[in-house]
């Protein structure tokens, strides 16, 4: 089986989904109140355990195997770095790095986003970086609702504050994302193509190598703080996409 052979998410979908708006505008409207499970209070727990309290940090927000936490927490000494994962199989496959050569600033937890977000925010908890990489996509038009920026968890992004970066292979997601940034902001947000020289993740790598075009956007939700916070792996601008 060759390598490079990602497929791009196939979609009768070729625009920004027409429900959106309605969506985001009804989720903004009324909070949302889902019990937590009690996992997800333990995750937070853990995640913020080995945390001084005073160093930036960065949340890697469906981390998967934890190659783009490790990689952030690399770049960023003196940050501390959250991986969060639904999945423990895979946060256990973060091959090839055995626990003894991780970077001390870093913590991977399993946890459900839709909680551990929620409860981020009830713990008072403000992010320099966010990053949602590469998420899945869900691209059948019925299944709107079950991508984050449709999701009811989505207005509570923004309260992290800091700078939110997403990335994706799939242009609709991408589109959408900064749609539901502008409802809920008031305020043009712009999505670029990139070149990953420096691939975060192997999904970044994998769809680099087959050929995919990949898509970004980046938002301050506070500007102050994330002023001179310059990505590592990319320089600013490798074209826009929706100028």
């Amino acid at each position: 089986m060759s390598y490079a052979n990602s497929k791009i998410p196939e979609s009768a979908q070729s625009g920004v989904h027409e429900g959106l708006a309605e969506r985001v505008a009804r989720h903004a409207a009324a909070p949302f109140r889902k019990p937590y499970a009690d996992y997800n209070r333990t995750a937070l727990a853990e995640s913020l355990h080995g945390w001084n309290g005073r160093d930036p940090v960065i949340l890697d927000a469906g981390c998967g195997v934890g190659h783009s936490t490790i990689q952030l927490a690399r770049e960023n000494p003196g940050h501390w770095v959250i991986g969060v994962d639904q999945s423990a199989d895979r946060l256990a496959r973060r091959k090839p790095y055995p626990e003894a050569l991780l970077p001390t600033n870093m913590v991977l937890v399993r946890a459900d986003l839709v909680d551990y977000w929620r409860l981020l925010c009830d713990a008072g908890v403000r992010l320099e970086r966010h990053y949602i990489l590469y998420p899945n996509p869900w691209p059948k038009i019925g299944h709107l609702g079950r991508r984050w920026h449709a999701h009811p968890v989505f207005p509570y992004l923004p309260r992290l504050g800091g700078r939110l970066e997403c990335r994706t292979n799939w242009q609709v997601y991408i589109e959408e994302f900064a749609t539901a940034l502008e409802l809920l902001q008031g305020c043009r947000v712009k999505w670029q193509t990139f070149h990953a020289e420096r691939p975060i993740s192997p999904f970044e790598r994998k769809y680099r190598d087959s050929g995919q075009t990949l898509y970004r956007l980046t938002i301050d939700f506070d500007p102050a703080s994330a002023a001179g916070a310059a990505d590592p792996f990319f320089p600013p601008t490798h074209g826009t996409g929706n100028d």
